[in-house]
């Protein structure tokens, strides 16, 4: 998925706007179009429940700050004052009504999530306070210090995490000096910098309605849909649409890090830059993958080191596709005095995967398990908006749900082995052990 399920709320009835028809999942059309400022709006009916979600998508994530942590402050910020009232009234405004309302950001994305009830006064109270959220946050000097506050206690309790400290050291070593190699939590020195300055002019520039994507997902009409997008947007100024991230550049040799962590187990990272959002070699790399390692206890590297040799209670394997090309990362955890035998047969697993790709029942297995599962996955409005925003932020197809089960029925053996040969070198991979020689 390409949002945290967390920052979803999940509708109370499944298939809200999902129905079968002869076997054959029947999508309902997505309409898009521009405010009068410019931003990106996506809109899909879903008139059996009295539920509106909304999301509204920045181009404004790590990717963009000018200092490790800015984005996520600033994200963060916009629910802590704004409009005429502060962050408990904000909160009390939204109680009252029974509405929801998250925020977050990545290092390609921030983003404000909204759920209410499409009834009255419920929906124009819930679409005035997101206006005010998303058009005029105050930035407070008391509200930031009091969130730098919770980033530093945050960012304190990562270190002490080794599954957070490997994925954090991952990414340094597959992306350098390329602004994805930071975490967008930031660092505690970077953090502690950060001045209202700073917020305020990072959301000036980002936080504009050329550089916004809108997707909605509820109980309204198209006409309603309009109108709401207009209103979300009105105190933001045009701007305009970022322009593209440095391209990511690739290893051109082995790198290994070992970080002495004193962990019950040791964590093990192995990876390299993978593929965007966009790539026209996504569904055979994407379909590979969940045979590799994608797909749990059922996935080939969890057979062989879990199963077949007990190295490990979780391995998995993973594309991670962005705006420039994300990170394919392999992980397990181990014993300490099992590192070396668990990293070997997960680099021969992969080796042979590479060399033949899966077999025919492995294929089979994988394309019924994606598409069969295809339905749950945008089986809720809330579900859906994941998608929708997706579609909007990354510019992909607006027929691509609609055409998702096909391309992946499409996938052959021939293209997964060719694509995994072509984009996936072993002899680039970065490797970052924490825990290792550290009891």
């Amino acid at each position: 998925m390409l949002f945290n399920k967390s920052l979803f709320f999940i509708s109370a009835a499944l298939f809200s706007w999902l129905f079968v028809i002869k076997g054959a999942i029947a999508i309902p059309k997505i309409e898009s179009w521009h405010t009068d400022s410019g931003a990106y709006a996506l809109f899909v009916p879903a008139p059996e429940l009295p539920i509106l979600d909304v999301q509204i998508t920045f181009n404004a994530g790590s990717a963009r700050e000018m200092r490790p942590g800015i984005a996520n402050l600033t994200n963060s910020l916009l629910t802590q004052g704004a409009g005429e009232w502060n962050a408990d009234q904000l909160a009390e405004r939204l109680e009252n009504i029974g509405a929801r309302l998250s925020v977050g950001s990545l290092r390609d994305m921030a983003w404000v999530t909204l759920r209410t009830l499409t009834t009255e006064p419920a929906k124009n109270v819930a679409v005035q306070t997101l206006t005010a959220i998303v058009g005029q946050p105050k930035f407070t000097i008391p509200d930031l210090e009091r969130l730098r506050k919770n980033t530093l206690v945050s960012i304190n309790q990562d270190e002490q995490n080794p599954g957070t400290v490997g994925n954090k050291a991952i990414f340094r070593a597959i992306y350098e000096n390329h602004p994805y190699a930071n975490d967008p939590s930031g660092t505690k020195e970077s953090v502690a910098t950060i001045s209202q300055t700073d917020v305020v002019e990072h959301y000036r520039r980002y936080y504009v309605a050329k550089n916004a994507v809108i997707a909605m997902v509820g109980a309204i009409d198209a006409k309603q849909a309009k109108q709401i997008a207009e209103q979300i947007t009105k105190y933001l100024m045009p701007g305009e649409l970022v322009s593209a991230l440095p391209k990511v550049m690739d290893l051109d040799k082995k790198y290994v890090e070992l970080i002495k962590f004193p962990a019950t187990q040791s964590h093990v990272f192995v990876g390299q830059i993978g593929i965007t959002r966009t790539d026209v070699d996504y569904f055979p790399l994407y379909v590979g993958n969940h045979i590799l390692g994608g797909n749990g206890l059922v996935s080939i590297l969890s057979n062989e080191i879990r199963e077949q040799r007990g190295l490990s209670y979780n391995v998995s394997s993973s594309f991670s596709p962005m705006q420039e090309r994300g990170p394919f990362i392999m992980g397990l955890q181990t014993k300490h005095n099992q590192v070396k035998q668990a990293l070997e047969v997960l680099m021969q697993t992969f080796r042979q995967f590479l060399q033949n790709g899966p077999s025919e029942e492995e294929l089979k297995n994988a394309k019924q398990n994606i598409t069969g599962g295809f339905p749950l996955r945008i089986s809720t409005n809330a579900k859906t908006l994941e998608y929708l925003a997706s579609i909007g932020f990354y510019r992909l197809p607006l027929d691509y749900l609609d055409t998702y089960c096909a391309k992946v029925d499409a996938v052959t053996i021939n293209q997964i082995r060719e694509t995994f040969q072509r984009r996936i070198i072993p002899e680039h991979f970065a490797t970052v052990i924490v825990g290792t020689g550290s009891n």
